[in-house]
C-alpha cells in the first residue's frame, strides 16, 4: 500500500487511446444536442405558443431527422464496407 501513488478521486484516468476519445466526445455531443433541441427547444415553443404548435414542432424535427438518419446509417455502412477487414 505505501509503493502505490495516491491519485486524487476527482481526477479522471488517462486516456491512452485518443480515436476511442475522439469518437466519444462526438457522440456526446451529437447526442446533447439532439436532446436539448427536443427539450428547450419544443419547451419554449410550448411555454410560448401552446401545445399544438410543440406538436407541429416535434413532428418537424420528426420529418428532418429521419432523411438526415439514413443518410448517416448509409454513411456508417460504407464506412463498414470500407473498414472491413480481408
Amino acid at each position: 500500500m505505501a509503493d502505490q501513488p495516491i491519485e486524487p478521486e476527482n481526477q479522471s484516468p488517462k486516456i491512452n487511446d485518443l480515436r476511442k476519445y475522439a469518437s466519444q466526445t462526438k457522440f456526446r455531443l451529437v447526442l446533447w444536442f439532439i436532446l436539448i433541441l427536443f427539450f428547450v427547444g419544443l419547451g419554449l415553443v410550448w411555454w410560448f405558443y401552446g401545445r399544438n404548435a410543440a406538436i407541429f414542432g416535434f413532428l418537424c424535427l420528426l420529418g428532418a431527422g429521419i432523411p438526415i438518419g439514413l443518410i448517416a446509417i448509409f454513411l456508417l455502412g460504407l464506412d463498414a464496407i470500407v473498414k472491413k477487414p480481408e
